[in-house]
């Protein structure tokens, strides 16, 4: 008797940008997550889960909140009718970064599917969208929903996520070699921005052009030792497995105070101190500072209010891994990847605060030092697949990380099409990154035409969005010829006004009505051709 035996289940087609063993671990994920709902099915597609016609699954096609610039509370309105799937989308940030490890659409699913217990992941999001989901989550369960996800404060009692292949994925990293860190502003800059440079050797991760390296920072050390004085702790206190200082460097995060810190704080205090860290615990801003308390500055703005480390560690949250774009091509820098990282440093009433990740590449790591990493594959973030289409790249700032990566692949593949950077930053003597790379490249025909915004230069501030204004006619031209338009930079103000750039072209160039000059960028995204990479 011959024994039918059914073919292997595919939920992710050959065309997605991973290789054999990665589709086939993603594959068995997302198969174990639907479970018999998906019996028999060939593609993950979004929308109903057979059989329960209430579980509607959040997808981009179907999500008018999906826009980085909207302010949560339009967002919400907007899905206030909506199931509770695409009511979680709808509390993300929208930008699709990655740094959780999903997209938006994704990260909602797994959170209603009960696969993700972790309200915290959504780093651009923050305390805003975190307390949307715990609210959202606590409101599914009390009405017969989705059942209540862990605490995001306590991962420990979390479900243990799924462990991807080595490398890539967040809950898999791998460690690699820390190889140099090179200044890109000239004298005279205002900003700090370092080409930084790990090797792969050694390391099962394979990238492309348009993927993102995730990276795992420590905290400065002076800040875990002034957080150590304040509870009037000893750093060589074992918790655990680790000293106290060693949580504080690695393990938790010491950047904006979260609301469990505020709710232990108010249980140590009594009176208006007691009230304000009440306040807020549920999100609420007493004295109009709220957005600038990190956890040193929680700790000083209750002195009285010293808890025990260990319980005071189980109140914050964890230290998240950063995710940064990829500057560098692999047919060009075989065995090694770059990235392009600004430091972060500003004065806040008399302390210095910096970026965890940004100032510990660029000052704090030791070269030929070991630092973990993983590789995050891009989400509609790729060069196209037709070597001859033309490319548009709009980059300011560390915005032309994936641009340079784009440049370097078409070098390296001889594409016949043509390429078009916009670039801008503040000050040309001191804020042009890669320039003499990028003159090469024009040099060698490249970089067929490279526009410059310079925003502190002259009297008058110019930004890439002018620039393209400016070149409108050309830029119309390359658009109706094919050409495939990127951006990269921020989310909430720069895409939005390359985009506005974007209509006003094709309404002055393209001699469309203001509703059809909208339209028209609407077609680019959904033909792929307009594609952002936004944080």
């Amino acid at each position: 008797m011959t024994q039918h035996v059914s073919p292997p289940l595919v939920l992710i087609p050959e065309t997605a940008p991973f290789d054999p063993d990665q589709r086939a671990w993603l594959s068995g994920y997302f198969a174990a997550l639907l479970g018999p709902a998906v019996e028999g099915a060939t593609a993950l597609a979004p929308g109903d889960v057979p059989g329960d016609s209430a579980k509607k699954l959040a997808d981009n096609d179907d999500a008018p909140w999906h826009d980085p610039s909207m302010p949560l509370p339009d967002r919400m309105d907007l899905a206030k009718e909506r199931p509770e799937a695409q009511k979680l989308m709808a509390a993300m940030a929208q930008q699709d970064c990655g740094q959780c490890g999903y997209n938006c659409a994704d990260y909602a699913n797994a959170i209603f599917l009960k696969s993700e217990a972790r309200l915290n992941l959504c780093q651009p999001g923050g305390k805003e969208t975190m307390r949307m989901l715990k609210r959202l989550d606590e409101e599914f369960g009390a009405s017969g929903g989705a059942a209540p996800a862990a605490d995001a404060a306590a991962p420990a009692e979390a479900k243990a996520p799924e462990i991807g292949p080595l490398g890539y994925c967040r809950e898999n990293p791998v460690e690699a070699l820390f190889l140099s860190r090179r200044r890109l502003n000239e004298p005279g800059g205002e900003k700090e921005t370092w080409h930084i440079e790990i090797g792969l050797d050694g390391t099962p991760i394979e990238y492309v052009v348009g993927d993102s390296l995730g990276l795992f920072p420590a905290n400065a050390p002076a800040l875990a030792d002034a957080v150590i004085a304040e509870l009037g702790a000893r750093p060589e206190r074992r918790i655990g497995e680790r000293t106290l200082r060693d949580h504080l460097l690695i393990n938790y995060a010491l950047g904006a105070a979260p609301d469990n810190l505020y709710q232990l704080l108010s249980l140590l205090t009594s009176g208006e101190a007691r009230r304000k860290a009440q306040a807020l615990a549920s999100g609420e801003d007493p004295d109009g500072d709220a957005q600038y308390l990190d956890v040193l500055g929680a700790l000083h703005k209750f002195p009285g209010a010293r808890p025990d480390a260990e319980v005071f560690l189980e109140a914050l949250d964890e230290l998240q891994p950063r995710l940064y774009s990829i500057s560098s091509s692999p047919k060009m820098d075989a065995g090694r990847v770059s990235l392009t990282v600004d430091a972060v440093r500003y004065n806040h009433r008399s302390r210095l605060r910096l970026g965890v990740a940004s100032t510990h590449l660029g000052e704090r790591l030791p070269e030929q030092t070991k630092v973990k990493i993983y590789l995050q594959k891009a989400h509609g973030f790729a060069l196209p697949e037709d070597l001859s289409k033309d490319v548009i790249m709009c980059g300011p700032g560390t915005g032309i990380a994936p641009f340079r990566a784009f440049l370097r692949e078409r070098a390296a593949t001889r594409a016949p099409g043509r390429n078009w950077l916009f670039y801008g930053h503040q000050r040309q003597a001191s804020d042009f990154f890669y320039k003499d790379e990028l003159n090469t490249l024009k040099d060698d025909k490249v970089l067929t035409r490279l526009s410059l915004a310079w925003s502190r230069d002259g009297s008058e501030k110019t930004y890439v969005q002018d620039r393209m204004r400016e070149n409108g006619a050309d830029l119309w031209k390359w658009l109706e010829g094919g050409a495939h338009f990127y951006v990269c930079g921020d989310a909430k103000r720069m895409a939005k006004d390359v985009e506005r750039a974007i209509i006003d072209v094709a309404a002055q160039y393209g001699g469309k009505s203001p509703e059809d000059a909208v339209a028209y960028l609407g077609a680019l995204k959904k033909a792929g051709r307009y594609q952002a990479d936004v944080y």
